[in-house]
């Protein structure tokens, strides 16, 4: 496959929603095969007789180490050949480590088989976005972008409301093993209905990897916003992955009820979180390229003390009412932020840029944030036994005011590192 297009007539506005349906499908199953060992985490402790920090490094580094740092390489195939057949081999290598997790006798094997489901990932996201870039016009890209965004609270949803019912009604090995083969079965369906767009074929388009970086490094914007998201990433998948073992440890709820509480809370401040960024970041950025990264800014530091304060609460029900509005505005970041990547390089250029912003988010964020508030965990269980996790999240949301920091000063430098 060569950098010409599968369909070289323009798309339809009806194939592009098809298009990113399925992009959006794929990017689901990406999440809840990340992120349904957090819905498992208890039963899945008990059974391997892991600690806190185990199951921190099972969630972040074990999946992180390798998903990062593969997605530049896999990008730069992606851009060189056929993005929708890297897409599709992804789908089907992470979702086989997905079902291999359920058959994990040890924590030794459980952690190999976290690092293929990271291998498999590697190739999803970085692809999609450039696919995103080649099918829409930048005027709806933050809008296309957000909705292809909504497999993250889709997708940790899904993973935590059928993780949870299997696991409380069969077993957790079993919710392992069936979502992983359906992934399976979805990534022939995917290859057979999303087609590649055209790509220049000149030697622009073979330009050097180093001078993508080249191009990048220059970029003030590029480093604010990468590590602003990595800050903000580590607490949102730090919390996203221990929330669930809070809820069952200091709150007391089952895991049917742990998978409804997360999953209501990913499908209301979730989705309209990720939807609003998209249209809101469409809408003022037209106006002044700053806001592509100021508005985040702005969600970041308004929804930490609401986080907090949410982690501190007395009882589920409240902390379910102070969560949805932080979860939602935490979220924002996403359609604004990737946009405003896509516009730093040329067009040619966008899935090796979508994967150097995803290493340093993805390295810092996926890798660090489960692992470092189970750290903290073990060391305050001395003092705060059963308490130690909800002391330790409220630490660990202290990075979205770093965020939000880094977000602001990228909004001062954007406008001149844009290009059309």
């Amino acid at each position: 496959m060569t950098q010409t297009a599968e369909t070289a007539s323009p798309p339809t506005p009806v194939y592009r929603g098809v298009v990113l349906a399925m992009l959006l499908l794929v990017y689901t199953f990406n999440f809840l095969d990340r992120q349904i060992l957090s819905i498992l985490a208890q039963p899945v402790k008990a059974s391997l007789q892991l600690t806190d920090t185990q199951l921190g490094l099972l969630g972040g580094l074990a999946f992180a180490a390798l998903y990062s740092t593969l997605a530049i390489p896999l990008a730069l195939l992606a851009d060189k050949t056929s993005r929708t057949w890297v897409i599709t081999i992804s789908l089907g290598v992470w979702s086989g480590f997905t079902a291999l997790c359920g058959v994990a006798q040890n924590f030794t094997q459980m952690f190999l088989f976290r690092l293929g489901v990271g291998v498999g990932e590697a190739g999803g996201v970085a692809p999609s976005y450039a696919l995103i870039g080649d099918y829409f016009p930048p005027e709806k890209r933050a809008r296309a972008l957000s909705i292809y965004s909504l497999g993250i609270p889709l997708g940790a949803a899904g993973g935590a409301l059928l993780g949870g019912y299997i696991a409380q009604t069969v077993e957790w090995r079993t919710a392992f093993i069936a979502i992983g083969l359906a992934g399976v079965a979805i990534a022939p369906i995917f290859r057979l209905i999303v087609k590649d767009r055209p790509r220049p074929a000149t030697p622009q388009a073979q330009i050097p990897v180093a001078q993508v970086f080249g191009i990048l490094a220059a970029k003030p914007s590029f480093w604010l916003m990468a590590f602003g998201a990595a800050a903000g990433s580590m607490c949102g998948y730090g919390v996203a992955f221990w929330l669930p073992s809070l809820l069952m440890r200091s709150f007391g709820l089952n895991l049917i009820q742990v998978g409804q509480f997360f999953g209501a809370l990913l499908l209301t401040g979730g989705v309209f979180g990720v939807l609003f960024g998209g249209w809101i970041g469409d809408r003022m950025g037209r106006r002044d390229r700053k806001y592509y990264a100021l508005i985040p800014a702005i969600s970041y530091i308004v929804g930490t003390p609401l986080f907090i304060a949410g982690v501190m609460s007395s009882g589920w029900a409240m902390a379910l009412a102070l969560f949805i509005v932080p979860q939602a505005l935490v979220y924002v970041w996403l359609g604004p932020v990737l946009t405003a990547v896509q516009h730093l390089v040329p067009a040619h250029m966008r899935a090796t840029a979508s994967a150097s912003f995803l290493l340093i988010n993805n390295l810092i964020g996926l890798g660090l944030g489960s692992t470092v508030i189970g750290l903290i965990s073990d060391q305050l269980a001395p003092t705060y036994g059963v308490d130690a996790l909800r002391y330790a999240i409220a630490i660990g949301l202290c990075s979205y005011l770093v965020a939000g920091l880094l977000m602001i000063f990228a909004s001062r430098t954007l406008h001149k590192d844009w290009v059309e």
